[in-house]
């Protein structure tokens, strides 16, 4: 009896056995044919070209005049008479603005006048006199010192005169006009503000890194907030020998290559060229890999295998980075998809157009 059991259930744990084995079989089998349908990576490529590259920086500046004009008042009184506006075009010698003593000051000019024809006559009555031995010469020495004294107050009261009224130190625009007529005002308080249109450039701050880069001549395309459909080009025009000490900035200004209508204020973004290679390796900025250990690799495509290499790089600008050693012109670069690739995978290349 004990016998028959035995056999029995020897024959049941070979049939589990059996079935085991015949499991684990057909499971190796189904992970065999997982592991074959399982898709190969897919990545997108570009061309490695030849072509000019450029390190930029890109700022923004505004419009300025540099020759501006602040009158100010020569001497107090009321404003008797504001001849201008913001907007007015005037001339050079243009009078723009009479204080209300300038009456007083000409009756000054016109007394002075007729006291110097007085010692004018004076002197001219001793000199004769002197000539035909009447009076000793010694008079002559006094008449003309009285002449010379007349001759001192008259141009005084003329430049007083002058004083009372504002004139336009040469053509240009009226910016501002801080008092209107009957307002009285101190000597050297500020009543206008012009400026020249001819002399308007674009005035920017280039930082500290990059001051030692920037030289009178240079190229920089152009962007106006108020002109939105057009990028103009320029020229640097003056570079400032030194640094702002607080924004540790160089001051530059430029110039259009042509002229436009520009209005002091304008806002403007700049795009400067600090660095240009005509005939660089170039790859877009995506196919450029920084390992943790700052080491910069790209993966190449070639026989349906991405392949490792090493780069060293040169200047950046306009999304393209300048490949200096490990990439030739033509190779296939990855640009997508290459974030997981390790070095001889097989993937498989879709949608790469040159650029």
């Amino acid at each position: 009896m004990n016998r028959r059991l035995f056999i029995t259930a020897g024959v049941i744990i070979g049939i589990l056995a059996l079935v085991g084995v015949w499991k684990f079989l057909g499971q190796e089998k189904a992970d065999d044919a997982t592991k074959q349908k399982k898709p190969l990576p897919i990545v997108a490529t570009q061309e490695v070209k030849t072509m000019a590259i450029s390190r930029t920086v890109e700022l923004t500046g505004s419009v300025t005049a540099t020759q501006i004009a602040r009158l100010a008042s020569p001497g107090e009184g009321p404003v008797q008479n504001c001849r201008v506006r913001e907007g007015d075009v005037v001339k050079r010698g243009q009078r723009l603005i009479t204080i209300g003593r300038s009456g007083a000051a000409a009756a000054q000019v016109t007394a002075a006048a007729e006291s110097l024809k007085e010692q004018e006559a004076e002197l001219n009555r001793v000199k004769i006199l002197v000539q035909s031995g009447a009076i000793p010469g010694s008079q002559l020495d006094g008449a003309r010192a009285k002449f010379e004294g007349a001759r001192a107050l008259l141009a005084k009261a003329r430049e007083s005169a002058g004083d009372y009224s504002v004139e336009a130190p040469w053509d240009g625009m009226i910016s501002k006009v801080l008092v209107k007529d009957g307002d009285f005002v101190a000597p050297r308080a500020p009543l206008v503000e012009m400026y020249d249109p001819g002399s308007l450039v674009i005035r920017f701050a280039v930082p500290e890194a990059q001051s030692t880069e920037v030289f009178k001549g240079m190229p920089l395309d152009v962007h106006l907030d108020a002109h939105p459909n057009k990028d103009f080009q320029g020229k640097i025009s003056r570079v400032y020998p030194d640094l702002d000490t607080k924004s540790r900035t160089r001051t530059v200004e430029a110039e259009l290559d042509y002229p436009i209508a520009l209005i002091p204020g304008m806002f403007a973004r700049l795009k400067l060229p600090l660095q240009t290679v005509a005939d660089a390796t170039v790859v877009p900025r995506e196919a450029v890999i920084v390992t943790p250990n700052g080491e910069r690799i790209a993966f190449v495509l070639k026989e349906g295998k991405a392949l490792r290499r090493k780069l060293e790089t040169g200047i950046e600008g306009d999304g393209r980075v300048q490949i200096i050693t490990g990439l030739q012109p033509g190779e296939k670069v990855v640009v997508a998809g290459n974030e997981k690739l390790r070095d001889g995978m097989e993937v498989k290349a879709q949608g790469g157009g040159g650029k």
